[in-house]
Formats: structure tokens, sequence, C-alpha cells
């Protein structure tokens, strides 16, 4: 990949295409911040700068491209409206947007689609329909949708005008970082890195551009393994912002030739990388905004020691979806625990138990008794203690007081 003096592929887009989606989205589009990590540059090894698309007004880089391809609409298609299908993001760009615009929005939904996801897209004026299974069963209902109300599809990555839009995002990171040398992405059908990587290699073509996608759908990888995009299984991921089963055939040829490398994360790696960016940096990353940290935190890369800008692209998490995280990547971290411990079933036997906890500074937060389940002898009971802990040697050191004083302990995992 990104050998520019060999690949003569003629491309969709080009750096003129970006700079011009610049002038269209001035004034509409947040100027997001890209400040300096000192925490996460210590943790990865690179040094880190934080591209916070999280902040825009929906939630999303998406918005750049959506507004991109409206604000090229003509009057004709504008009268008529937009149709859109989305689970979120996306569809919450296209309705800001459009309404912003006095346009008609009409966006398809699966039946799925968390209510909050729902509301948001009609809170910014868009007409929403619930449909289908997944977006493949909502697409070709918006698809079906357009063509009878003789409405202008945007397509959420692979148009080269949506592309050229989130390409604005390379042209503000080589002003904010000077210095830049890498930048990493996640990739879902390949808008967003198409777009950056196409600004940043015209520009700079010494600059590394790294895509990251989930280890459960890598179909950008697949493809440039393959040549050309192929469509894989259904999966499900809490990256759901890429959980793209087939790369853009626009967008394909762009990654193929600009990105120099592709790499992939694991689920628990996102969920660590959305705990790190909560807990460290106070930002607030979904679990595709996440995955670009993911890989560096990982060392996934071969980037090494580089001025490297990462992209926190959105930050539209479902709140029960982040309490699951927060307490797994607890759990990880040995800052939580649950053990399940035999004890006699006699008066004082809790609170003998409770007082070794206590002189080892856990602190309970649930307990649950049982006296017929997990073998059990009978005049014994077990208990499912779940503590809070300073992390794993507060944990070891707990273990093995339980062990000297006769208690028959396991972790509940």
């Amino acid at each position: 990949m990104s050998d520019l003096t060999t690949k003569t592929t003629n491309l969709n887009i080009s750096l003129a295409d970006v700079v011009a989606a610049r002038e269209r989205l001035r004034g509409s589009i947040y100027y997001s911040p890209c400040p300096h990590s000192q925490m996460l540059s210590a943790l990865t090894g690179q040094q880190v700068y934080l591209k916070l698309e999280n902040l825009q007004m929906t939630g999303s880089f998406k918005e750049r491209g959506a507004l991109n391809r409206i604000a090229m609409l003509t009057s004709e298609q504008a009268a008529r409206g937009v149709v859109a299908a989305s689970a979120g993001n996306h569809a919450q760009g296209v309705a800001y947007h459009a309404t912003a615009r006095g346009i008609r929005a009409l966006i398809v939904m699966p039946l799925a689609t968390p209510l909050v996801k729902v509301t948001a897209t009609r809170g910014f004026g868009a007409e929403v329909v619930l449909h289908g299974a997944n977006y493949d069963e909502a697409c070709e209902e918006a698809t079906r949708l357009c063509e009878a109300e003789r409405m202008t599809f945007i397509h959420p990555f692979d148009d080269p005008i949506v592309m050229a839009g989130q390409g604005t995002i390379g042209l503000e990171l080589l002003e904010q970082v000077p210095q830049l040398e890498a930048v990493v992405v996640p990739i879902g059908g390949g808008g967003l890195i198409g777009g950056i990587a196409c600004a940043i290699k015209e520009s700079r073509p010494d600059i590394r551009v790294v895509g990251v996608q989930t280890s459960r759908l890598p179909s950008m990888a697949m493809a440039v393994e393959q040549h050309h995009p192929v469509t894989l299984d259904p999966a499900t991921t809490i990256a759901d912002g890429i959980a793209v089963r087939r790369a853009g055939d626009e967008t394909f040829p762009v990654v193929d030739r600009y990105v120099d490398e592709i790499v992939t994360v694991e689920e628990d790696e996102i969920a660590s990388a959305i705990l790190v960016l909560l807990e460290r940096e106070k930002t607030l990353a979904e679990g595709a905004g996440a995955t670009a940290l993911a890989a560096l935190l990982q060392k996934k890369t071969s980037l090494n020691g580089a001025h490297t800008a990462v992209l926190v692209c959105g930050g539209n998490i479902d709140v029960t979806l982040l309490s699951r995280i927060i307490e797994r990547g607890l759990v990880q971290d040995g800052r939580m625990i649950r053990l399940r411990i035999h004890l006699l079933d006699k008066p004082g036997a809790l609170a003998e138990l409770t007082k070794l906890i206590a002189n080892y500074r856990a602190n309970i937060v649930d307990t649950l008794y049982n006296r017929a389940y997990y073998g059990v002898n009978l005049g014994n009971t077990t208990i499912d203690i779940t503590l809070e802990t300073r992390g794993r040697e507060q944990v070891a050191e707990l273990l093995a007081a339980l062990t000297s004083e006769g208690y028959e302990h396991s972790r509940v995992l």
C-alpha cells in the first residue's frame, strides 16, 4: 500500500476536492481541537495528539461529509429533499445540516436502533422511518423511498463528495500539528480515512497513514489483501460505527493508494481504550471512536516514537454499554473482583470474613448468599462478594490472606 510512485489508479477524489470542501464547510463545522497528550504519549511510546471529532455538534465527524454533499445539491434536488440510511452518526449529521438549510431529511433506521439515537435524529429535524433487521435492509428501503419520491440519497461513505468532506480533517491536522509524522484513523467503509489520506499524502507524502479496524469486521483489510472489496459475514462489535461488511467501491482505490498500514484490534482492547480516554483524558468516545487509540495502546502499529495524530472520531455511546465497559475495565485492571467464598453456616461467620476483608482495605459493593447451589455441604454456605480494590497487588494480598485463614474461595469470572 501507499507507494505513490507506482500506483497510477485514476481516483475519484483529489486534494483540490478536499480544499473546495473546506470552503463549503467553513463556518458550519467546528474546527475541532487537537491537543497533545502527555499521559497517552507515555503509555504508547508515541507523541500523541488527539483530534477530538467527538466534540462536533452531532458528536461525530460524519457531519463533514454530509454537509459537503448537501451543500452541492442543486436547487431542484434541495427542494425534493434527501434520504439516508443509518443507525446513528450519519443519520444525525444529515438531519442536522439538512434541517438547518430548510431541506427535508428522511432517515431510515433499523428496527433495533437504540431509542436514544432515534430520538436524537428526530430532534435534529429529520423524519425517521424504522425498517429492517439491519443496516442492509434499512438501506434497501431508503433506496426504494429515494426512487419513489425522487429524493437524493446521501451515502455514509461510498461517495467522493462525502469523502472529500471527511478529508477536511486532514487539512486541519497539517495546520494543528506542523511536526506531524503519522495519523491513525478508524476504518469502516473507508470514507474517513480515504479523505484524510488524500489530503495528507498529496500535501506531505512523508506522513504515514495507518488505518484501524475491528478484528470482527476487517472489510477494508480483506479488500486490500484480495485487491478488491469483499463482503464479510455479519458480526457484532462494540465499534458499531465501523461495523461495515464491505469496503466501498469508491473508497477502496483511495485507501489502496494512500494508506500505509491497516491493523485490527479486539473487543476488549477497544473497551480498554474507551476507559483510558474517559479516565485519563476526560474524553468520551464510542467504540469506533476509540479504535485508533486502542491500536497504539496495544502496540499494533509499526510506528516508533512518531508525532502521531489519533482520531477520536465519535462520542455517541449508549450509556448502558458505557457502564458495562467501565465495569469490565475495572475487572481487567484488578480494581474490581468477585469472589465465591465458602463459610460455616453459623452466627458470626460473616462478621469474621468482613473483618478480614476490611483489614486489607477492600470495599464490599455487593453480596449474594447461597445454601442450595455450587455443591455446598449441609451446614455450610457460600457467599459471592464483589469488591472494589486498588489493583492486582492488593487482590493478591487479599487472596493470600483468605487462603492463610482457611477460607475455600475462587474467583467468579
